[in-house]
């Protein structure tokens, strides 16, 4: 299929098409790069969705509040589209990619689109080009794209910079869970839903939020946030309760942060930030596929194997080959 014909029917909302353009920006052949990179291209970015950026520690029910939260969305006819990101080995590379298994009702939804994808042993709880799939599904018509990160603690704060609104999804009763993610991915929350907050553990999830919003107050005032947020509050998602809360309080920042300047600001900081990483990840790449640069890279690990060199002074090496072939 040519990339206009592929652009038109992402553009015009085709499912299908905006499965394999997603295949295309995910992949690695150097050849899909650059068609990925003039997809993109083509479908511009003149349309916005909301993107929220979902994160929490495993057991907590990220996939449950994704298909009661997302179908509450659809019902108000919203389209919404969901990007899972499921970890991959490092022993393999493989991943079980089973998220939209666990989304059954959503699945079936005309109004919603889930795909996984494997996060190719890449740090921060997202995949390399979620980004772009991001991009993809707002072309696509979509007004709201979340991304479910792996769950694999406080180091996820890589989707915060892809997302307009990072949510931290916790579970009451968590112990000493609080301290494990009060700093790094708990600083960059912009809202705590304490899930399961239902039968049993209502009360204590009660308590919990209440901790959550206490530790919050003591955390540094950011510039993009209005008054009363970061804020914690209690969902259920199997009762579906709190849903309709959260998502009122996730519109009023919105609305406060595209009228004080803080949303078009922030999309263009988290623009920068992915032209940089891109620009890091390219310099990475040269390291691999350029004969010279892989042979030296060979030479001088085996120099630090051997205990020849510190791994200081050949990374030091390195970056000067480096910088006589840029010269």
């Amino acid at each position: 299929m040519e990339l206009n014909e592929l652009a038109a029917q992402v553009a015009a909302g085709d499912r299908r098409a905006l499965a394999r353009a997603i295949t295309l920006v995910e992949s690695r052949r150097e050849d899909h790069r650059a068609d990925a990179a003039a997809l993109l291209d083509a479908l511009g970015s003149e349309r916005q969705a909301l993107r929220i950026g979902l994160s929490g520690t495993p057991g907590v029910g990220k996939s449950s509040f994704i298909e009661a939260f997302g179908t509450m969305l659809t019902g108000q006819g919203k389209k919404v589209a969901v990007l899972a990101v499921d970890p991959s080995s490092a022993r393999s590379g493989g991943s079980i990619l089973g998220d939209k298994t666990r989304m059954e009702r959503l699945s079936r939804d005309p109004n919603a689109f889930i795909r996984p994808s494997p996060s190719q042993t890449h740090l921060g709880g997202v995949a390399r080009r979620t980004r772009e799939a991001v991009a993809l599904c707002e072309a696509a018509g979509f007004d709201v794209v979340i991304v479910e990160t792996v769950g694999v603690g406080q180091s996820e704060t890589v989707v915060a910079e892809m997302a307009d609104l990072f949510v931290l999804l916790l579970a009451p009763a968590g112990g000493d869970e609080l301290q494990g993610v009060k700093r790094g991915i708990m600083e960059m929350a912009d809202l705590i839903l304490v899930n399961k907050a239902d039968g049993a553990l209502k009360d204590t999830a009660t308590r919990t939020c209440a901790d959550y919003a206490g530790a919050l107050r003591l955390l540094r005032r950011r510039p993009q946030d209005p008054e009363g947020f970061p804020k914690a509050m209690c969902v259920s998602a199997a009762e579906g309760t709190g849903l309709e809360t959260a998502w009122a309080e996730m519109q009023s920042l919105m609305v406060w942060r595209r009228e004080n300047g803080h949303f078009d600001g922030r999309r263009a900081e988290q623009a920068r930030h992915w032209f940089e990483e891109e620009v890091r990840q390219g310099l990475l790449a040269r390291l691999t596929s350029e004969p010279q640069m892989k042979a030296r890279m060979d030479e001088l690990g085996r120099s630090v194997a051997a205990g020849q060199a510190a791994p200081v002074a050949a990374a030091a090496a390195m970056l000067n080959d480096l910088r006589g072939q840029r010269d």
